[in-house]
């Protein structure tokens, strides 16, 4: 069974950082499109930040400057470095592996709550 594993949520003050972490166990990890996603309650799910198997990244407009997605291969890990944060990055986060033809998998999220 495939799974997804988020871990470093928590509890910050505007202006600080968490670094999330998701361990995928995958063995064909290298040749998915990672992703991160955020809902926050009452809005739409929100694609985050996005590495492709290439190492391509893109990131939402909101984020920009602020969060960085990476990945280990060899670790079977994609990480999202989240800087600056604001009470609008308050949401549940969640790890995605994605390829075409059908392969797309979800971890169970994690909260992250900025608030002084």
């Amino acid at each position: 069974q495939v799974q997804l594993v988020e871990s470093g949520g928590g509890l910050v003050q505007p202006g600080g950082s968490l670094r999330l972490s998701c361990a995928v166990s995958l063995f064909t990890f290298s040749t998915f499109d990672m992703r991160w996603y955020r809902q926050a309650p009452g809005k739409e799910r929100e694609l985050v930040a996005a590495i492709t198997s290439t190492g391509s990244t893109n990131y939402a407009d909101s984020v920009k400057g602020r969060f960085t997605i990476s990945r280990d291969n060899a670790k079977k890990m994609v990480d999202l470095q989240m800087n600056s944060l604001k009470p609008e990055d308050t949401a549940v986060y969640y790890c995605n592996a994605w390829k075409r033809w059908g392969f797309d998998y979800w971890g169970q999220g994690t909260q992250v709550t900025v608030s002084s």
